[in-house]
């Protein structure tokens, strides 16, 4: 594999008719849920026109940084409603 290449998984997104006991609207909203969640209509976004390599790179960096500090937010009120419960 060249050093450029993305190794990119296949985005298969479904929704069971048993997980949302026959509900259309449910289904759509967790259609819709998953496809945000595996990037597929934001990824269609960013292929639309050429970005330049640093571009890239850096709004990568800037998701990255995103996602870790919503993270350590959740994990800090996770600890914080843990806390209100034993006192």
């Amino acid at each position: 594999m060249e050093g450029n290449e993305m190794k990119k998984k296949p985005a298969n997104v479904s929704v069971n008719i048993k997980q949302c006991r026959g509900n259309v609207e449910k289904m759509i909203r967790r259609f819709t849920k998953k496809c945000k969640k595996e990037r597929i209509i934001e990824e269609i976004k960013d292929r639309r026109y050429y970005k330049k390599p640093s571009d890239a790179k850096r709004e990568k960096r800037r998701r990255a940084e995103r996602t870790r500090l919503r993270e350590e937010r959740k994990k800090q009120r996770a600890i914080e409603r843990r806390n209100r419960k034993n006192t």
